[in-house]
């Protein structure tokens, strides 16, 4: 039984605005989905792949992490549920020539991703999904379980169906909270769930922006059509970085607890909102 609140233990976490998912036996479509313009690339061999096509998407991924590789988004491998018969295939797959992160579905406890972290011995980051009842109810535990783990990732569509609820956003709003409060409490990102919306981009914007102002740091997607969207949603405007720069120079030559910013007294929360916002960006922001 925990009796302590789990300790920030990170610094400046990876931020993907976007990321894109793509079935892991389909190697026709890597390149396409490496040239969509998403900061990650996130390869399926789980829910994307039939269950008679596993083992030819796992010779795909090998073959393609083999690879030598440009400067591009990272890549990131969803394995199948941690302890089958497919995770035991994946994780030979994997173990090789490994990708920059990997995604863990069905994830319920934090000694399940203590467990996935020792079989793989450290060095790769861990992205949990967030699709199960457990796994929304212990999430905060997950989040910290190892640092290993560099973000959590939303999956509403399978918790919506174990919850017996619509895959909407008002049904799903404690849920993402609660995603986002485990998040930033630990100091790690946040992906939200990907939109079904492939030819309606209004209407996936609103839902980015919606998530954005919840405190996602990104969104994941099912099509490369989607990742201008999500990527012109989470970065920020010339104007906001401009801002942003001023503030956090500012508050460095300060040694007062607020200082004056066009006129405005910017105290410590608007100065950390500052150096988020230049996170987002891509730049340091170091206090």
């Amino acid at each position: 039984m925990h009796h302590a609140t789990p300790l920030s233990h990170r610094g400046q976490p990876v931020v993907y605005r976007s990321m894109l998912f793509v079935p892991g036996d389909r190697p026709d479509r890597f390149q396409t989905a490496l040239a969509a313009g998403a900061g990650a690339v996130c390869i399926d061999l789980e829910d994307a792949v039939a269950p008679d096509r596993k083992d030819v998407a796992r010779a795909a991924v090998s073959q393609f992490l083999e690879q030598e590789r440009d400067a591009g988004p990272d890549i990131i491998i969803r394995l199948n549920e941690p302890d089958s018969d497919e995770w035991r295939a994946d994780v030979s797959a994997v173990s090789v020539n490994r990708p920059d992160a990997l995604m863990i579905p069905k994830v319920k406890t934090e000694e399940g991703v203590k467990w996935v972290a020792d079989v793989f011995g450290g060095g790769l980051r861990l992205l949990p999904l967030i699709e199960t009842a457990q796994g929304l109810d212990n999430v905060t535990w997950i989040a910290s379980a190892t640092p290993a783990v560099s973000a959590l990732v939303f999956g509403g569509f399978d918790l919506a169906l174990e919850l017996g609820a619509v895959p909407e956003w008002d049904s799903l709003l404690y849920a993402r909270s609660r995603v986002v409060h485990a998040a930033a409490l630990n100091r790690i990102a946040a992906m939200d769930m990907p939109s079904r919306d492939i030819d309606q981009p209004e209407a996936l914007r609103e839902e980015a922006d919606r998530a954005r102002r919840m405190g996602f740091t990104g969104k994941t997607a099912i099509h490369p059509a989607q990742i201008p969207v999500i990527e012109a949603v989470f970065t920020p405007s010339a104007e906001q970085v401009d801002w942003a720069r001023r503030v956090v120079e500012a508050a460095k030559g300060s040694r007062q607890g607020a200082v004056m910013v066009d006129g405005k007294m910017v105290d410590r929360p608007i100065a950390e909102a500052a150096r988020r916002i230049l996170v987002a960006a891509g730049e340091s922001a170091t206090p």
